[in-house]
C-alpha cells in the first residue's frame, strides 16, 4: 500500500517511480481520474502561466459586468422612483454618490433592454483583441495536457514553449476567428431579427448565423488537439475538425456544455447571492485552474476520438496510450510461467 502511494505521488516525475502494469487503468474513465489526480498540481502551475494571457479578457469581463450591473440597477431604481430615496439615505456618507433630478430623469428614460444590448455589444467588441492573442498559448497548453492525459511526460515550460513556436500561426488564426465569431453571431442575430419582424422568411438567415457559430464552437473542440498532434494544412485542420465534430455530435455538444458549467455557476452566484462575489469567485477559479482543467478534459476526450477515427487508420501510430493493453496480460502470463519453471528447477 505504501509503495503504491509513493508511486502515485512520484508518478510523472523524471527518475521517480511509475505505475506497475497491474496499476494501469483499463478504460479511459479510469485513465482520466488517475492522470487528473497525479497531474493536479501541475495543472495549477500550468494554469497560472496560461492565465497571464487571459488577464486582459478577465479584466474586461469583470469591469464591464460590474459596471453594467451597477448602472442597470440605477436605471431600474430610477424608473420605479426609489433611486432618489436610496441616495438621500446615504447623503451624509463620505463615498456617497448623488444624482441630480435631471440625471435621475435621464436614467428613467433609458430602456433597460437597449442598455443591456449596448453593454453586450461593447463587451464583445472589447473581447476581440483580448481573445485573439490567446491562440499560441492555447496551443502550448493543448500539447502539454495532451501528453498528460495519455499518461506521457511533458515539461511545463520547455514543451509549452516548443509547441507555441511550432504552431503559433495556425493557433493565432484560430483564436482570431474565435474572437470575432460571438460578435458576428450577435450582430447577425439582431440584424435579421429586426428584419424578421416584417418578413418571416428572415428567420432562416437568423438561424443560419447561429448554426455557423455553433459549428465553429464544435470544431474548436478538436482544432487545438489536432494542431499539436498532426501536421496538417489549415484547411485540412478545419475539415477534420468539422468531420470529427459531426461524427461525435452528441459528445461534442456535451463537452462544450460541460465547459460552460463554471460560468453558469458564476451567474447563479451573481443572481442568488452577490454580483461582485460571484464574479470574483468565477475569476479566481479560472485564474487558479479553470483554463488548464478545461483543456485537460478536452484532451482526455479527444485522445480517445483520435485513437478511434485517426490513429487506428495510420500505420505505426500508437493507440490507447496509458491504458492496459492485452499484450500486458500475455507478458504477465509468460512471466508467471517462467517463475514456475524456475521454482520447479532442481537446486544446484
Amino acid at each position: 500500500m505504501f509503495g503504491r502511494l509513493m508511486n502515485n505521488y512520484y508518478y510523472g516525475k523524471s527518475g521517480k517511480g511509475d505505475f506497475k502494469k497491474d496499476d494501469l487503468p483499463e478504460n479511459r474513465w479510469e485513465l482520466f481520474w488517475d492522470t487528473l489526480r497525479t497531474r493536479l498540481s501541475g495543472l495549477c502551475r500550468l494554469n497560472l502561466m496560461y492565465a497571464v494571457v487571459w488577464l486582459p479578457a478577465i479584466i474586461i469581463l469583470m469591469m464591464t459586468l460590474m459596471s453594467g450591473i451597477s448602472n442597470l440597477n440605477s436605471i431600474l431604481a430610477a424608473k420605479d422612483g426609489t433611486l432618489k430615496a436610496q441616495f438621500e439615505e446615504t447623503a451624509g456618507q463620505e463615498d456617497a454618490i448623488t444624482f441630480t433630478d435631471e440625471q435621475i430623469a435621464e436614467l428613467a428614460a433609458v430602456n433597460p433592454a437597449d442598455f443591456v444590448q449596448s453593454m453586450v455589444y461593447t463587451l464583445l467588441l472589447l473581447l476581440i483583441p483580448a481573445v485573439a492573442i490567446t491562440g499560441p498559448c492555447t496551443a502550448g497548453v493543448a500539447y502539454v495536457v495532451r501528453n498528460w492525459a495519455r499518461d506521457e511526460h511533458a515539461f511545463i515550460c520547455s514543451d509549452f514553449k516548443d509547441a507555441v513556436k511550432e504552431n503559433w500561426k495556425q493557433a493565432l488564426l484560430t483564436s482570431a476567428i474565435t474572437s470575432v465569431m460571438p460578435m458576428l453571431m450577435y450582430v447577425g442575430w439582431r440584424f435579421y431579427g429586426q428584419m424578421a419582424a416584417n418578413q418571416v422568411i428572415m428567420i432562416l438567415p437568423q438561424i443560419l448565423v447561429i448554426m455557423v457559430g455553433v459549428i465553429w464552437a464544435l470544431c474548436v473542440t478538436y482544432m487545438y488537439p489536432l494542431m499539436v498532434t498532426y501536421r496538417l494544412k489549415y484547411r485540412d485542420l478545419i475539415r477534420n475538425s468539422l468531420l470529427l465534430g459531426v461524427a461525435r455530435l452528441p459528445m461534442s455538444i456535451g463537452v462544450r456544455l460541460l465547459h460552460c458549467v463554471p460560468v453558469l455557476i458564476g451567474f447563479l452566484l451573481c443572481y442568488l447571492w452577490n454580483p461582485m462575489y460571484g464574479i470574483m469567485i468565477t475569476a479566481a477559479y479560472y485564474i487558479l485552474i479553470g483554463f488548464s482543467l478545461s483543456r485537460f478534459v478536452t484532451a482526455s476526450y479527444t485522445n480517445g476520438v483520435f485513437d478511434k477515427y485517426l490513429n487506428s487508420r495510420i500505420e505505426g501510430a500508437k493507440v490507447n496510450q496509458g491504458l492496459r493493453q492485452p499484450d500486458d496480460d500475455e507478458d504477465e502470463e509468460d512471466d508467471e510461467d517462467e517463475d514456475e519453471k524456475m521454482d520447479g528447477a532442481p537446486e544446484a
